[in-house]
């Protein structure tokens, strides 16, 4: 299908969650999905805004749903969150952060250092999706960002797309530090750039050959947009269909689901 709209695609950014899976369960037949892709001669990467997990946790959770890749076709905001901390701190610091225990340990493979204690010395918060989140976490990073801290939050996505519907994802938790602390986070993952740049450069394409593929609006399609890349809504997660038809500018192509786009 995407060539009969699209006739000048050579690659793909794929987003995971809502596209993909359903937390643990598939979204259709992906081995036969990522067999046509790699038939049709499709570079992809998979770019998710989800920072709970490691490059590692992703590729063995997309091999118990019968896909092989290799960890040069995922990226994630986790990773992006590490480069941008990395080019604007580039002597080192000390993160405290609130999140997966994923989350940490990308941050820590860019020579970063991740304090549990908030009484420590503290250069910034990272704020993301956290399934163990307290009132004591919201309250010490709070304080540290009134105090001085910076204030980074890895994705802006309110929800995720579970089995059961939308559960609070990680702009609820950085919202919440938000409110608390009064101060505005900088924001890493999609619609920022630097996700959609670092899938151009290891794709080595242009961005009006490469086309976005997600389930949100004002994420995956929103800064597919803003890269200069066509862009191809499912809706199998967050957005329906009447929110698409309703969204400027339009996505390029609207599917039911990825098998409807790729075969």
């Amino acid at each position: 299908m995407i060539s009969d709209v699209l006739p000048n695609i050579n690659g793909l950014i794929i987003d995971m969650d809502g596209v993909l899976y359903r937390d643990t369960e598939p979204i259709g037949d992906l081995p036969a999905i990522f067999g046509r892709i790699r038939s049709e001669g499709l570079k992809f990467i998979l770019a998710t805004n989800n920072a709970t997990r490691t490059v590692d946790e992703y590729l063995q959770k997309l091999s118990g749903f019968g896909v092989t890749l290799d960890d040069q076709e995922i990226i994630t905001s986790a990773q992006a969150t590490g480069i941008y901390i990395q080019a604007h701190h580039p002597g080192g610091c000390r993160l405290f952060v609130v999140g997966e225990p994923g989350l940490a340990r990308t941050l820590e493979d860019y020579d970063l250092t991740v304090v549990s204690d908030p009484q420590d010395d503290v250069d910034i918060v990272v704020a993301s999706m956290d399934l163990s989140l307290s009132y004591e976490k919201i309250k010490d990073a709070e304080l540290l960002i009134r105090n001085g801290c910076e204030f980074i939050g890895t994705n802006p996505d309110a929800t995720y797309p579970t089995p059961d519907g939308l559960y609070p994802g990680s702009g609820t938790v950085i919202g919440a530090i938000e409110i608390a602390s009064g101060q505005k986070p900088t924001l890493i993952g999609k619609p920022q750039p630097l996700l959609y740049q670092m899938a151009l450069r290891r794709l080595d394409l242009k961005p009006e050959e490469t086309l976005g593929i997600g389930d949100r609006l004002e994420t995956d399609i929103a800064g597919a947009q803003a890269a200069g890349m066509p862009s191809a809504l499912v809706l199998t997660g967050a957005a329906t269909l009447a929110q698409a038809k309703a969204f400027s500018p339009a996505p390029d192509i609207i599917v039911q689901d990825l098998s409807e786009l790729i075969f």
